[in-house]
């Protein structure tokens, strides 16, 4: 049987965790002023703002 080709846009950086998330009004306004101001999505803020976490992170 031949292989099942994958459906989508190739990446080399896929992203393959999934995660819900609940903010409170505060978190959810601070969210929306900032992608409107990078002109970003809500999912790329929240990876930026994980990524931001590292330096916090004890070695």
């Amino acid at each position: 049987m031949p292989e099942k080709k994958k459906l989508g846009r190739p990446t080399d950086n896929p992203k393959g965790q999934s995660m819900h998330v609940r903010l409170d009004a505060e978190c959810a306004e601070i969210l929306a002023k900032y992608c409107e101001q990078e002109g970003t999505s809500k999912m790329e803020a929240t990876r930026r703002g994980i990524k931001k976490l590292k330096s916090d992170l004890k070695k």
